[in-house]
């Protein structure tokens, strides 16, 4: 078992535990069906986001996706990366085996880290529902201003991180 699995296995070990000893078998008993029934109501919106994923990954030949945000495309795969990113609505059901889809097709460890730090930060969505009429332009345009840079420099700079800690 990989260590992320196994700190999952201990932490659902340990809830349970700490569950039982709080209330019993039937406090224990309950968590684990309230856990079962939030899985079950998105399961579907998982589901959804698996297929897009694997759809997309098909429909964009792998050579294509390595082409424009391949680890070979350097700055220019990280602005594109970055502009997916803001202009992809959807929330993380629907992003992350988006990703997991593009990274596994060819996506490159920079890019991928820019289109989910531009799809967080600085998502065009949010901002046109959200941001905009409840903040207003003024704070809205600020926070765009000083946050532009953020997903470029993460796009950069995440793979240099990650060979740093590799070795």
């Amino acid at each position: 078992m990989e260590p992320p699995s196994l700190l999952i296995v201990a932490a659902l070990v340990l809830g349970v535990l700490a569950a039982f000893l709080r209330g019993g078998p039937t406090l224990a008993a309950d968590g684990i069906v309230k856990g079962a029934e939030l899985a079950l109501s998105v399961a579907p919106q998982v589901l959804i986001g698996f297929a897009l994923a694997g759809l997309v990954t098909v429909v964009i030949p792998a050579s294509v996706i390595s082409a424009w945000i391949g680890e070979g495309s350097g700055l220019r795969g990280i602005v594109i990366a970055t502009a997916a990113g803001m202009l992809t609505p959807g929330g993380p059901f629907l992003q992350f085996p988006l990703v997991a889809g593009l990274a596994n097709a060819g996506a490159g460890l920079g890019p991928v880290a820019a289109y989910l730090t531009a799809w967080s930060l600085l998502s065009v969505n949010r901002a046109i529902v959200w941001e905009l009429p409840l903040l207003g332009v003024g704070f809205t345009g600020a926070r765009w201003l000083v946050s532009i840079a953020v997903p470029i420099a993460v796009g950069l700079l995440t793979p240099l991180v990650l060979r740093a800690t590799a070795r």
